[in-house]
């Protein structure tokens, strides 16, 4: 399949908004390639030169239901500034275990490949998450421990396959709106 800014479904797409359903096990080979095909985006997409020449936005993430694919599967890849890869996975069927009370949200504000306007406001998760999935990489069942940043990609994706866009969590009323038990992350 290709990926690119214009095969990746926006938010006035009512697919968006579909629950995703979980993938039976052992994978099919089609959810495979397609996992695979979705790490590729990810990892090129923060290269300006591919990303320009392919039609790319950059990601840190991107779950199939942007494909319009309704399957628990998702693509993570986190770099530094050098571009080095601090970690990756492609997740099936992940889910939050556990999670703190403590909350963490983006300064900056979040985005999604699925967004095209900007929504200012603070989205409020989790600063602490506990996730298991099955690794395409690793072929196994894994356990993440995510604090601060990757939570919060892993909490995005994952509501994905509820249908929740990131600016559902931004209080209309009063988007900057601070949180006690919230810390930022530049």
């Amino acid at each position: 399949m290709l990926i690119n800014n214009d095969t990746i479904i926006k938010d006035d797409d009512p697919r968006i908004r579909m629950r995703s359903e979980d993938v039976p096990f052992p994978v099919p080979e089609e959810d495979r390639k397609l996992l695979t095909e979705m790490m590729e985006y990810v990892d090129k997409s923060t290269n300006e030169e591919i990303a320009e020449a392919e039609n790319l936005r950059a990601a840190v993430g991107i779950s199939a239901i942007q494909l319009g694919v309704p399957k628990k599967l998702t693509a993570v890849i986190i770099k530094d500034d050098e571009g080095n890869k601090v970690c990756e996975y492609a997740l099936v069927n992940p889910k939050i275990v556990s999670q703190s009370v403590e909350k963490a949200y983006l300064e900056s504000g979040e985005g999604c490949l699925s967004v095209e306007a900007e929504h200012q406001g603070y989205v409020y998760r989790s600063a602490r998450v506990k996730v298991k999935a099955y690794d395409l990489l690793k072929e196994d069942y894994i356990e993440i421990k995510a604090e601060d940043y990757l939570a919060i990609v892993l909490q995005h994706e994952l509501d994905h396959f509820k249908g929740i866009l990131f600016y559902d969590r931004i209080d209309p009323n009063d988007p900057f709106r601070k949180e006690d038990n919230a810390h930022p992350i530049e």
